[in-house]
């Protein structure tokens, strides 16, 4: 039974469905990271605070790390929104959420609630799924007509493994951590 139902296609979704969920999707998780990285430049410490924060944490230097996270922040939040590069967005994304999760939040668990890695790994799962899907009609990378060649396994690959491979990178470059 289970079988038959799901090698079903009676019910295929509208494509104009699938490209408006992936426009609600696509701006609110990249106005969502943009702002973050704004806050970072504009908001409380600014720049000067978080480089003391990454400076205490391992990421060192600072300062340039500071600027590192907070413009591919903006950026890629922007690109995401737009849908312009998406798995490259989405690759800048899942490079972010790692390095986060890892140096800040790994150690108190999952919930997000106890500062955990939660929201790091909804992030991360949430745009390399935006990435395997494509960006939709609605997206400047349909409009560029670029949009089949960055879907499918390629988006995937890109984003996925293109994103935790630019975290481990940045981990080995930059994070030493304090010696407990």
């Amino acid at each position: 039974m289970l079988t038959t139902i799901l090698a079903t296609d009676s019910y295929v979704a509208h494509p104009d469905a699938v490209s408006i969920g992936m426009l609600v999707v696509r701006v609110f998780a990249g106005i969502s990271v943009a702002a973050h990285g704004y806050q970072k430049f504009l908001k409380g410490g600014k720049i000067a605070g978080t480089a003391r924060w990454f400076d205490s944490m391992g990421m060192r230097p600072g300062k340039l790390n500071a600027y590192l996270a907070a413009s591919t922040e903006v950026g890629a939040g922007l690109l995401l929104a737009a849908g312009l590069l998406t798995p490259f967005a989405a690759m800048a994304i899942v490079a972010l959420m790692t390095v986060a999760g890892y140096t800040v939040h790994w150690k108190n668990g999952f919930m997000s609630v106890n500062d955990g890695i939660e929201l790091n790994v909804i992030y991360a799962v949430l745009v390399v799924g935006v990435a395997t899907s494509g960006a939709g009609q609605y997206s400047l990378d349909y409009r560029l007509g670029i949009i089949e060649d960055l879907d499918g396994w390629t988006g995937l690959l890109i984003a996925a493994i293109g994103g935790v491979g630019a975290a481990l990178a940045q981990l080995a470059t930059f994070y030493r951590p304090p010696k407990d």
